[in-house]
């Protein structure tokens, strides 16, 4: 069937593209430059509008505090590129809706090393109206990127949150990893790595410090822009990106000083004569495999922003 003149096609009911080649294309135009702009002038302002979700609350507050401490800009500025852009675009009904942008930047080296990665950028909007924003970045080295399910057309199969046929529903992904970090379970999920295993065990060692203590909460993040959100590879399993919440209490010895960042200090709430509670957002890319197989929830990549500081 063809859409004549006289025929919508309703994006909340209908499940079409979530965009075009040409839309993606825009949309990750439209936010590399508006992101420089923000750099540039340390200006939250300049991207707000295009950011969301993990990597918007991670973004903003590095910009905020940035423009404290450097008012006048960005003197050490050098423009993101983002080129080589290859878009994984699902069909779906309703709202938000979602692609995936896998990228080259200039921010590594190009000559296929551990140093050689991709820029994993999820764009989603609410509405037919409204602005493609970024929403997840992840970077990833070349050879660990999924192979992604796609049809005839090309086109992506998006994964449920509450999909049982996955090893963890990506709903619950969030929760079970702060569960893992904290040592209250989820250990049959996670496979060994350096977002898993290692930083629960570098986390451990820093807590007991000579003259230092420092205690860890960590939340699960599910809600409006800061939900899960999937692609299913060829296996069968899943490429989820989801969010999580952290908190660092760090309290010195009388004597001892807290070692604050400028960036700590502009976000300061409070004095910090004692103690200081960094507060965190993080975001992950996992590969979720089939329920059934011999193979667990696989990290392959994090950005974490501290977003608020509060000192007592």
């Amino acid at each position: 069937m063809t859409a004549s003149a006289c025929v919508t096609v309703h994006g909340e009911r209908e499940i079409i593209p979530s965009a075009t080649e040409g839309e993606a294309a825009a949309a990750l135009k439209e936010f590399t430059a508006a992101y420089n702009k923000a750099d540039k002038e340390f200006d939250p302002s300049l991207d707000a509008g295009y950011v969301t979700g993990p990597l918007g609350a991670i973004n903003q507050a590095g910009l905020k505090a940035k423009h404290k401490n450097h008012p006048d800009g960005n003197e050490r500025h050098a423009p993101l590129k983002l080129t080589d852009a290859k878009f994984t675009i699902p069909k779906q009904a309703g709202w938000p809706k979602f692609f995936l942008a896998d990228t080259d930047s200039n921010r590594d080296r190009d000559d296929k090393s551990a140093y050689d990665n991709r820029w994993l950028l999820v764009f989603t909007r609410t509405g037919a109206d409204a602005t493609w924003k970024g929403t997840y970045l992840s970077l990833v080295g070349l050879d660990e990127v999924p192979r992604l399910k796609k049809d005839s057309e090309g086109l992506a199969e998006p994964v449920k949150p509450a999909d049982a046929a996955l090893l963890a529903q990506p709903r619950r992904l969030s929760g079970a990893y702060t569960e893992f970090l904290g040592k209250k379970g989820a250990e049959e999920t996670f496979a060994p790595g350096s977002h898993t295993t290692r930083w629960r065990e570098n986390r451990a060692k820093s807590a007991s410090r000579m003259g230092y203590s420092r205690q860890y909460i960590d939340q699960p993040m599910t809600d409006g822009a800061f939900a899960p959100l999937g692609l299913r590879t060829v296996d069968g399993g899943a490429l989820v990106f989801f969010s999580t919440h952290h908190y660092e209490k760090t309290t010195a010895a009388k004597g001892l000083d807290l070692r604050l960042t400028e960036d700590q200090k502009a976000m300061m709430t409070g004095e910090a004569k004692q103690s200081v509670t960094l507060e965190r957002v993080s975001n992950q890319s996992a590969v979720d495999p089939a329920k059934g197989g011999e193979g667990k929830v696989d990290i392959l990549g994090r950005i974490e922003g501290l977003t608020g500081a509060r000192g007592e």
